[in-house]
């Protein structure tokens, strides 16, 4: 069995990743709105019905946008610590659940563990994604890569991966000091450089997908990041994660193999193989 994934966008102008199996699926985040979220999954013919539940990393503003309008809109459970849901989204404590760092949530047949992270929000988190011995990364805003993010990274047959900005760039830019110490001060945000270097001392052998994700739009560019990290592939698709459009859906296996990709399709579209 596989999982299937996409980024819906990301960027400091929202963020919104999904991850599901045939059945039933999860989003982590919210940060574009409802109206957004809708158009880009029914873009990608990806059903609005299999969503099951939404997780919150963090109450800043791109990444919680649109979650009160859509998860009311569909009675979507939301997951969020109690610390973030003060100071974050309104108008959903009736569909609030809450979770706990390295305790698996079951949402059907999908596990999601949270961890903490490095970040200037609240309570801040990250997630993995399991099916069937399968599992799916979601690391953005993350400050410095600790310990908890490298023992989840090694789990991983995918991973959507901060890449926010490039140090030179970033240096040169015109951003004031303060802000430039506030995104590489250690609880801002990732460089390439630092997350190229957890994917070249710890990626798991196992590790088919990468998506390069929350890419600042003003100290760093698609190809910069991309032509960084294909150098240093070794195997792994490489993938820029667009702040204005979804990106393609990709199959993620334990074997690495397509085979489980069919079981994704409409079954009108499996009349055509039979």
């Amino acid at each position: 069995m596989a999982l299937f994934i996409t980024s819906l966008n990301s960027g400091s102008n929202g963020n919104c990743y999904y991850v599901g199996n045939s059945n039933e699926a999860v989003l982590v985040d919210v940060g574009i709105s409802c109206r957004e979220t809708e158009k880009r999954m029914k873009q990608l013919e990806l059903d609005m019905k299999k969503v099951k539940a939404i997780f919150i990393s963090h109450e800043h503003g791109d990444h919680i946008k649109g979650v009160s309008v859509l998860a009311n809109k569909y009675k979507i459970p939301v997951f969020i610590t109690s610390i973030t849901a003060k100071h974050g989204p309104r108008l959903i404590g009736h569909l609030a659940k809450a979770f706990k760092a390295d305790e698996p949530v079951q949402v059907g047949n999908l596990f999601i563990t949270a961890f903490t992270k490095s970040h200037d929000a609240a309570d801040p988190h990250s997630f993995i994604i399991s099916h069937n011995n399968v599992t799916v990364g979601v690391f953005t805003d993350i400050g410095k890569v600790c310990k908890q993010v490298v023992h989840y990274f090694k789990q991983c047959h995918a991973v959507f991966l901060e890449t926010n900005y490039d140090e030179e760039l970033l240096e040169n830019g015109k951003y004031p000091l303060q802000l430039k110490n506030r995104i590489r001060g250690g609880e801002g945000h990732l460089s390439n450089k630092e997350a190229l270097e957890l994917f070249t001392t710890h990626r798991p052998p196992f590790m088919t997908h990468l998506i390069l994700t929350h890419l600042s739009k003003e100290n760093n560019t698609p190809a910069l990041a991309e032509q960084l990290f294909t150098k240093h592939a070794n195997g792994v698709t490489i993938i820029v994660a667009s702040r204005y459009e979804a990106t393609d859906i990709y199959t993620i296996t334990a074997t690495g193999k397509e085979e489980d990709k069919v079981a994704f399709l409409k079954p009108m579209q499996l009349a055509l193989f039979q």
